[in-house]
């Protein structure tokens, strides 16, 4: 029978957290990255010191009868890595599993054996000589055991720089030198990923045959000492565990080894052996353990299989009460403060979502607040992880302008085209990161502009319209509405944004963009028809395989040993897999010469419509009450551009992401709506923020811990915020607007490609396609979602089916003459959202969906108590408290 950990069963997926139990209370509640744990800041506050990390190594004594020797078998941090000694190795971190009977029976020897919890000892030679003090040993078992403990084991050390290297394991007499560290010891690479103040806990293990019976010692150093080469890294030792007997059948005392260093890596048990007095709590703290694992009945697992480590480990309040009797109040206290915290902060919005009640306050706020932090944002911006994202992001950009520029040529029939693309890009990007709220953000043309951009020109020219007049006054008048939203402080509504909603907008414009790309593709059929075999009109030929099979003959290479080198390769062609597959669809069509239709640029600096200026006629050609008439088209544009920023704005502040300098909803839009005035003078795009690409800009900003134990997660810090980064990629990508020339030879269908590419990837990344799989699905076949155990299947299907009915009803208008009403009709799912607080419980929408404000002050927390992922300390399905909180989906394909 075996068993798995505590606490490892509670959790799918997890963050293991640098350290382990605090000073006054359990550790638990310190790393834990869950929304009801305590954070570091807490643990400060309240005046908490850590408890070091332990290191804890395995030596186990090999070689009976013949040559004994001390070899390094195992170690631990937070999980379990064996040495692998064909393969000269360690192996992967996993979660350690155990025999029941190996706990009972290590139970059992330290009962019976010597317990010292404030041993004095300040050298391996002193330690020794008081473990041997066993009434059942004779002098002359003391003098041979004496002897043993003090050889030199054999570590298998990973130097820096070198291969692993085996520590000697010739016999020596205790010595002055015997806690000087080896030279091995002191170039292990390990010793990086330890934190400082990092302690070394040794377990001795193995079969004697000179002893007629078992010989168990515990011992906890009142000082922690360097014991020389007992462990492979030179840290100082806390604890020391001695296991031998005489030989057995089976692996006996190795497993016994190993449970007591798997009792030493359990945070709770470290917490109780590290303050107790005496045996019965040593004892009282592995029956404790023992409480909590959970047992794999044999004949049901493969034993051999090893557990990876989970990405987050959970929080540890289960077993709180269990363990710290004399940290009870202090724990209630902390608890306390937390939830009261929590509470109050699910309840209010956040300040920058605070009515004031006055014009322009909003706005006034956001310039005050980030007015302090104004120096900063580019102080901060001088780290060398800045300049690796400006390159990142820059590609990202330019890449961006280059599609988004032909794909506008081509719907406005040149009337704007990559060069205003690359212009506007530069200007409204460089003006924005100066001037917003939240500079991370990356202002870009977007799917739900350019969608809208494409209905104002057929508009105009079905009608005989002059477009760029007629876009110059709706631009006007969008700017308008949007100062009129930023005076009436309404951003504050973005609360009411839930997920129904993001989801409803993110398939919508995905599957326009699936649809438009599949569709442009296919219509260069007809213009540019396949050629069958042996003709002449391509410089490549497409023949069929023969009888004989087919000539592509494919080689095996030999796999290398370069993971690292492989890794690397891995990032770079995933970070700019867009820019690649760009270069290589011209390098193709470059290379068979095929006769594809090109992206179109000026080959001067100049507007691409010939004849015009860069600034707008404001009439031309076009009557004056037009003027008034483009205010219409203008308020459902203000709509679509209000949700597009706002949703993005939304996503980027969300608390996961952990900005200090906080967020600036109002001054943000406002930002937009002079860059629409700016962009309509000049005939550039029109511009809001790019979800996709300011999630990369975050992404490549992130700060995250260094020195990890093996089979630890980075433990996230938070994100570099400044505006330096953002500064330079659009002052980049105006002066990439001299490379127009080089860009004439980039094929149409590549950018097409990339466009499909975009909306697949981002419709497949929404929960809602995984609920519309799920109606495609038997129920045996269906994956273990959260939201299936806590909702009737029957439930889970009507609120998708209502969400089909709703992207249905959008198509449909979409697909019309009244197209142009499309942004209302997003509006509209607002509404619907609202109307599904009658149709579903509060509990069923929480996990389908999300409470809206109203919904959220009105729901008790009590009565949530059963189910509620947040609630219940007892429930069973806490672990989504332990799941990271990361965007789910990607708003708008850009």
């Amino acid at each position: 029978t075996k068993m798995k950990l505590p606490d490892q069963e509670e959790s799918e997926s997890s963050n293991a957290h640098e350290n382990v139990p605090v000073e006054e209370l359990d550790s638990s509640l310190g790393p834990s990255t869950s929304p009801d744990g305590p954070s570091d800041t807490d643990i400060r506050e309240l005046g908490i010191c850590k408890d070091p990390l332990l290191f804890i190594q395995l030596n186990e004594l090999l070689g009976w009868p013949q040559e004994l020797e001390w070899r390094e078998t195992g170690r631990w941090m937070l999980f379990e890595e064996k040495l692998e000694v064909g393969a000269g190795r360690w192996s992967a971190p996993h979660v350690p599993t155990l025999a029941l009977p190996s706990l009972q029976q290590l139970r059992s020897l330290l009962s019976q054996g010597l317990v010292l919890l404030n041993c004095p000892a300040q050298s391996l030679l002193e330690l020794v000589e008081q473990v041997i003090q066993v009434e059942s040993l004779s002098p002359e078992l003391r003098g041979q055991l004496q002897a043993l403990l003090l050889q030199r084991p054999r570590h298998h050390i990973q130097t820096r720089g070198t291969r692993p290297c085996w520590g000697s394991t010739h016999p020596r007499k205790a010595s002055h030198d015997e806690n000087v560290p080896l030279k091995e010891q002191c170039q292990n690479s390990l010793i990086q990923k330890l934190p400082p103040r990092a302690e070394a806990a040794a377990v001795l293990a193995g079969e004697l045959g000179f002893l007629a019976q078992p010989l168990g010692a515990f011992v906890r150093l009142r000082d922690p000492v360097v014991l020389g080469p007992l462990t492979e890294v030179p840290i100082p030792s806390r604890f020391f565990c001695l296991l031998l007997g005489p030989p057995t059948h089976g692996r006996g005392y190795h497993e016994m080894g190993r449970a007591a260093a798997v009792l030493l890596s359990d945070l709770q048990f470290q917490w109780s052996v590290r303050r107790a007095s005496n045996l019965q709590d040593l004892l009282a703290a592995l029956d404790a353990f023992l409480e909590r694992v959970t047992v794999l009945p044999p004949g049901r697992w493969d034993s051999t299989a090893r557990i990876p480590p989970p990405k987050c480990l959970p929080f540890q309040h289960k077993r709180l009460p269990l363990q710290m009797q004399e940290a009870k109040d202090l724990f209630f206290l902390c608890r306390a403060h937390t939830e009261d915290r929590h509470s109050h902060e699910s309840h209010e919005p956040s300040p920058e979502l605070q009515r004031t009640g006055r014009l322009f306050g909003g706005l006034a706020q956001d310039v005050r607040r980030k007015a302090l932090w104004y120096p900063s944002d580019f102080l901060d911006g001088l780290h060398p992880q800045c300049f690796s994202a400006v390159l990142y992001i820059y590609l990202a950009t330019v890449t961006n302008a280059i599609t988004f520029g032909g794909l506008l040529g081509d719907a406005t029939e040149g009337a704007q085209g990559v060069l205003e693309s690359f212009l506007g890009t530069a200007l409204a990007g460089a003006a924005f990161c100066l001037m917003a709220g939240q500079p991370l953000t990356i202002l870009s043309s977007t799917g739900p502009v350019l969608v809208f951009e494409r209905l104002l020109f057929s508009f105009s020219r079905d009608y005989s319209l002059d477009y760029l007049p007629f876009r110059l006054w709706v631009g006007i008048w969008v700017a308008t509405f949007c100062l009129v939203l930023v005076a009436t402080e309404a951003s504050v509504l973005v609360r009411y944004f839930t997920r129904f909603t993001e989801e409803g907008f993110c398939a919508l414009i995905s599957l326009i963009f699936i649809y438009d790309a599949l569709g442009k593709m296919l219509n260069l059929t007809r213009t540019y028809p396949i050629q069958r075999p042996g003709s002449p009109a391509y410089g490549c030929f497409c023949q069929y395989p023969v009888p004989g099979g087919n000539e592509s003959q494919w080689t095996r290479t030999k796999p290398k040993d370069r993971d690292d080198l492989l890794s690397m390769v891995r990032k770079v062609l995933s970070d700019f897999s867009s820019v690649l597959a760009i270069l290589l669809g011209c390098g193709l069509d470059a290379f068979l010469g095929l006769a594809t239709p090109k992206l179109m640029v000026p080959r001067e600096f100049k507007p691409t419509l010939p004849g015009r200026g860069w600034l707008v006629s404001p009439f031309g050609a076009n009557p004056w009450w037009l003027t008034v008439a483009a205010a219409l088209p203008a308020l459902l544009l203000s709509i679509l551009i209000f949700m597009d920023q706002q949703i993005t704005a939304v996503i980027l502040n969300r608390k996961e992401y952990r900005l200090r300098k906080g967020a600036g909803f109002h001054l943000d839009l406002f930002c937009v709506a002079v860059l629409m005035l700016l962009t309509s003078v000049l005939g550039l795009p029109w511009y809001v923020s790019a979800t996709v690409i300011s999630l990369a800009h975050m992404d490549s900003l992130r700060r995250e811990s260094r020195d990890c134990a093996p089979g630890e997660a980075p433990s996230f810090l938070g994100i570099r915020e400044q505006r330096l980064t953002g500064l330079v990629v659009f002052i980049l990508t105006g002066v990439s607007i001299f490379l127009a020339p080089v860009l004439k030879f980039i094929p149409m269908p590549v950018l097409y490609g990339i466009f499909l590419y975009m909306g697949v990837a981002a419709l497949s990344s929404i929960q809602f396609m995984k609920r519309v799989k799920l109606l495609l699905m038997p129920a045996k076949h269906q994956p273990d979602l959260l939201l299936l155990r806590h909702v009737p299947l029957s439930r889970v299907h009507l609120f998708t089916a209502i969400q089909l009915a709703c992207l249905g009803l959008l198509w449909i208008i979409k697909s019309t003459p009244a197209a142009i009403i499309f942004p209302l009709m997003l509006l509209g799912l607002v509404g619907v959202r609202k109307a599904l607080e009658w149709v579903f419980s509060p509990q069923e929408l929480l996990w389908l969906d999300e409470l809206m404000p109203e919904e959220e002050r009105s729901t008790p927390e009590k009565g949530l108590e059963p189910e509620h992922p947040f609630s219940g300390y007892a429930s069973e399905d806490s672990e989504l408290m332990y799941q990271p909180k990361f965007p789910e989906i990607n708003i708008s394909v850009n």
